[in-house]
């Protein structure tokens, strides 16, 4: 398996990946299929913000994709937070891509000064983020709904660098 960053030309398999996700899963609480023009601006703007992109190839098919951007918009006091992401294609799961892929985010993540790292886990990734040291810190209770019942909502996180440590604001 390789690790590398996206490109335009991955997208079409990004898309297929993503709206397998959300037409089968709670990963992602969007209920409509996304469109290829969705995933192309996504991708621009966590790129142009120099946010990573990564895909997951196996023989030349992309089975796998991460990405993480700001935690909660743009608001300066959580600068040092980020937000991941990782989907994993239906036939790959289970065989470390999305282990691989967290893990690729690390030292990206670190190298732009990010303290945290944030993951609001779906019951299918709780297991994924502790074996990589994520933390459960929050429960939301029924706030989303999808398939006709109501969803919890699970925070993890990971502190990338010594808790507490000093940072120049």
């Amino acid at each position: 398996m390789e690790i590398r960053s996206a490109t335009e030309h991955d997208l079409p398999e990004l898309l297929a990946i993503y709206n397998d996700v959300i037409a089968t899963s709670t990963a992602v609480f969007a209920t409509a299929p996304a469109t290829l023009d969705d995933r192309r601006t996504w991708m621009r703007d966590r790129q142009a913000a120099g946010y990573p992109v990564l895909v997951a190839m196996s023989d030349e098919n992309v089975t796998g994709f991460a990405s993480f951007a700001e935690f909660r918009g743009a608001w300066n006091g959580y600068r040092y937070s980020v937000e991941h992401s990782v989907h994993v294609h239906s036939g790959a799961r289970g065989h470390g891509v999305g282990n691989a892929l967290v893990q690729a985010l690390f030292p990206r993540a670190i190298e732009l000064g990010k303290h945290v790292m944030i993951d609001a886990a779906n019951v299918a990734s709780l297991r994924l983020h502790e074996r990589l040291g994520f933390e459960r810190v929050a429960l939301l209770p029924e706030v989303g709904r999808k398939f006709g019942h109501w969803i919890d909502l699970v925070f993890m996180q990971k502190l990338l660098d010594e808790r507490g440590s000093a940072r120049a604001d």
